[in-house]
């Protein structure tokens, strides 16, 4: 597998036609995902606008990756977001408990975000183009939740957030180096539970950017005869170690709702963080240079699991409590190159972490990461993962993989991408 770099550029005028830009506004919607968040958002309107540099790879670097994805577009973007139009307020509810309403509205605040991208063109024809983008990056937000001015913002718990989005997007070309690009895009803002309160804000709405592509017609072109050297199959177990933080769901409960006011910790903003640690084996087919499939088994301990017992005891809750929770997965990796996300779907065989986690979590949990593999240690790789229940985070963490060689797959005489 090759490092993740640029090639050797032949001429100048090839080094342009790989570089390109693109200015772009996305008006967009804060989505209220369950009846809980709905009671309190007012509104959700956001505006965003944001500026790209963009890499393409050319047919003429014959690279099995880059032909692979029909040569992918590579972004570092920034997008500024105008948030102050999500609007929350808590009204009067049997459901608050102890909560008290406040006299004024909470925001939610102006957010920069810096991030890398992955467009992959699926449909190339004369003038027209289709492609589908990843977003991975960082958030820093102007305003989060406090209990001082901003006290029913549930959706942004600190300043430094996760971003992770996808779109869609239909491209017209009006001139050869020119377009407009026009689609649907989602985004999400996210602290992967390291603190509270980490509802987490989600967008979707349509976006329209005027694009400098100077690579298009090559590429275009060059799509009919892609560069394909023979792939190996191969089946490979797999075993990943991770440390991660979080803080508890249940402590934002009990601050926020069994709190009289006036006491200290009234719906506080100080949480403290956990350490969890997981387990995975898992058993992966690599059936083309871009995938791999397979199943795993998932060992979690959370060393918080003391502390929501005698929380559940404290409320006269006689429940079962244990750290360690089992589950098994189904487990997909995305490779380009030496950079890789994988993604999983679980359902846990195991696992009693009290009242709380009944109510709230699913027995299904996902996880969704961003690695990198140094072929020269072989195969060792490390990444960064997040661990959700339907989409809400449940921690963070950072990983270590190792694979381990199991089956020689057949070698085909054509490749396989």
């Amino acid at each position: 597998m090759c490092v993740l770099s640029l090639p050797m550029f032949g001429s100048d005028d090839d080094t342009l036609r790989r570089v390109g830009f693109s200015v772009n506004v996305n008006p967009s919607e804060q989505l209220n995902l369950d009846k809980y968040q709905r009671k309190w958002i007012q509104s959700g309107h956001s505006f965003s606008f944001g500026a790209e540099l963009h890499y393409s790879a050319l047919p003429q670097d014959s690279d099995a990756f880059a032909s692979g994805f029909g040569y992918p577009v590579l972004t570092f973007g920034a997008k500024y977001s105008l948030n102050h139009g999500v609007v929350m307020h808590r009204y009067p509810d049997p459901d608050w408990g102890l909560a008290q309403e406040v006299d004024y509205n909470s925001h939610m605040g102006n957010s920069i975000a810096l991030y890398g991208a992955f467009s992959r063109p699926f449909f190339r024809h004369h003038r027209f183009e289709t492609d589908y983008t990843f977003y991975y990056g960082v958030t820093y937000s102007h305003t989060k939740y406090n209990p001082r001015n901003n006290i029913d913002n549930e959706l942004i718990g600190s300043r430094w957030l996760v971003f992770f989005g996808m779109s869609l997007h239909a491209t017209y070309h009006f001139a050869r180096r020119w377009g407009v690009k026009a689609g649907i895009e989602y985004w999400h803002l996210s602290n992967g539970a390291l603190n509270r309160p980490n509802k987490g804000a989600n967008f979707l709405g349509p976006s329209v950017a005027l694009v400098y592509q100077p690579w298009y017609e090559q590429t275009e072109q060059g799509v009919a005869a892609r560069y394909n050297p023979p792939f190996e199959k191969k089946w490979y177990g797999q075993v990943t170690l991770g440390i991660g933080g979080k803080a508890l769901h249940e402590d934002w409960q009990i601050t926020q709702f069994r709190t009289p006011p006036g006491e200290k910790d009234y719906r506080t903003d100080k949480f403290k963080r956990y350490i969890c640690y997981s387990f995975h084996a898992d058993m992966m087919y690599r059936y083309a240079r871009r995938w791999a499939s397979g199943m795993g088994v998932d060992v979690f301990y959370g060393s918080y699991a003391k502390h929501v017992k005698a929380l559940d005891e404290k409320a006269g809750v006689n429940l079962s409590h244990s750290p360690w929770s089992v589950g098994i997965a189904a487990k997909h990796e995305i490779f380009y190159h030496n950079v890789s996300m994988p993604v999983s779907l679980g359902l846990y065989l195991y696992r009693q972490m009290g009242e709380n986690a009944k109510a709230v979590e699913s027995p299904v949990y996902e996880h969704i990461g961003l690695h990198y593999t140094f072929p020269r240690l072989g195969g060792f790789k490390i990444g960064v993962n997040i661990k959700a229940h339907l989409t809400k985070a449940d921690y963070t963490e950072v990983v270590v993989g190792y694979p381990i060689r199991l089956i020689r797959g057949a070698r085909r005489d054509k490749g396989t991408n």
